[in-house]
């Protein structure tokens, strides 16, 4: 069954730290580009970051770079999200995606993981 799981999410203060999991079932990851998404209640899904697999060039949103780091590991078909300085504002439900097929980003997400929650909060 090709499939993407996330996990790792959680409570976490303000100023703490995160890494979620995305495991790839069914399929390699290494041909295709890989991102998180974001959605909080009420609020549209917001992209925040994209790994491409040609080059291992990496995209981030503004509202996260410099806390967040996006990563790969090919041989685990695991990609990551490193979560720093966390803020109230980054809680949301985290989904990762893939292209499948496209190894540059830009391409459509057309594979998704079921999402895990993360909570900041004091």
């Amino acid at each position: 069954q090709v499939q993407l799981v996330e996990s790792g999410g959680g409570l976490v203060q303000p100023g703490g730290s995160l890494r979620l999991s995305c495991v790839a079932s069914g399929f390699a990851l290494d041909y295709d580009a890989s991102g998180w998404f974001r959605q909080a209640p009420g609020k549209e899904r917001e992209w925040i970051s994209c790994i491409s697999s040609s080059d291992g060039s990496t995209y981030y949103a503004d509202s996260v770079k410099g806390r967040f780091t996006i990563s790969r590991d090919a041989a685990k078909k695991t990609l990551y999200l490193q979560m720093n300085n966390m803020k109230a504002e980054d809680t949301a439900v985290y989904h990762c995606a893939t292209s499948v097929g496209y190894p540059d980003c830009g391409a459509v997400f057309d594979l998704w993981g079921q999402g895990t929650q993360v909570t900041v909060s004091s």
